[in-house]
């Protein structure tokens, strides 16, 4: 029982059209969507532009300009700090600290020149009560920045009436 044998399977043309077909149809979809996708950004750019040109002349016209930030001034406290403080060990301990004021007042930071050896000593006073632990670090550093500011602060108020300092700044720290 011999079986026929007829020629191999050949797709037939309607099949191999369908193929493409599919593929041309598959194409078209994307190309359409890219091209929705590209008009939609192009037309959110264009109006989104279109309403900053119109408000900006209003927005200008309307609010009055804010004052300029005065450029700042810094005052080097000289000599440098040099305190001691004792360590839970028992070590004696000594910090060198170099001091700049930033103020954006000349004024006011000339006024509080003449309250230097109040400023001096309450500064001094303050480095020396840290504890070594704490200024290893330099999250403990900063803490003592943000302190010796406030500290200055309330001395400038205090003493001239105004904030002349903006921030005090440690331009050289050594713990040994």
């Amino acid at each position: 029982m011999a079986k026929k044998q007829g020629p191999p399977d050949v797709p037939s043309p309607a099949a191999a059209s369908g193929g493409k077909g599919k593929l041309k149809l598959i194409v078209l979809i994307v190309l359409g969507l890219l091209l929705a996708v590209g008009l939609s950004i192009g037309g959110t750019f264009y109006f989104m532009s279109r309403g900053d040109t119109e408000a900006q002349p209003e927005a200008a016209s309307d609010t009055p300009t804010a004052p300029l930030r005065q450029p700042a001034i810094y005052e080097v406290l000289a000599p440098a700090f040099i305190v001691n403080f004792s360590n839970t060990g028992g070590r004696q301990r000594y910090m060198q600290v170099s001091v700049a004021l930033m103020s954006r007042d000349q004024a006011a930071l000339d006024a509080l020149k003449e309250h230097m050896p109040l400023l001096r000593n309450q500064l001094v006073m303050l480095f020396s009560s840290q504890e070594f632990a704490s200024l290893s670090t330099p999250v403990g550093q900063e803490m003592l920045r943000q302190q010796a500011t406030a500290s200055v602060q309330e001395l400038a108020q205090k003493e001239i009436g105004k904030l002349a300092i903006e921030q005090v700044l440690f331009t050289n720290f050594v713990l040994q």
